[in-house]
């Protein structure tokens, strides 16, 4: 059996996700389901930031542009937010490239988009 890494705190977040999911359903802006999620992380007291900006280190040379990740739920964890109709290749990739430059080793990706919440574990 392979052991999930941050196996508690990725399931109350996906738990806090499929609340919200229920109670709002699919449908809405990403902006709503963030803020229903930044109502429960409070209510909850669970640590996160919300719009954690990284920068791009490029041979030694910090780009101008920089990496905005939804939220960084208890200082380990990257939580983006989708309401589309499917997770695709490129919300992996960007859930990566966040991963990389923020040196965290987990990312989950969150689709309220959908009829069933959907989700997918990045692992670096």
């Amino acid at each position: 059996m392979v052991d999930l890494i941050h196996k508690q705190e990725s399931y109350k977040i996906i738990g806090i996700c499929m609340d919200v999911h229920n109670q709002l359903g699919p449908g809405f802006l990403e902006i709503v389901y963030k803020d229903a999620l930044e109502y429960e992380f409070q209510n909850l007291k669970i640590p996160y930031e919300r719009e954690k900006r990284y920068v791009v280190n490029y041979k030694n040379k910090i780009l101008p542009h920089k990496f905005q990740a939804d939220f960084v739920v208890f200082d380990r964890i990257i939580l983006e937010v989708k309401a589309v109709s499917g997770i695709t290749e490129k919300f992996v990739a960007l859930a990566v490239n966040y991963l990389k430059v923020s040196g965290l080793k987990l990312s989950l990706i969150v689709n309220f988009g959908e009829l069933k919440l959907n989700y997918k574990r990045v692992v670096l």
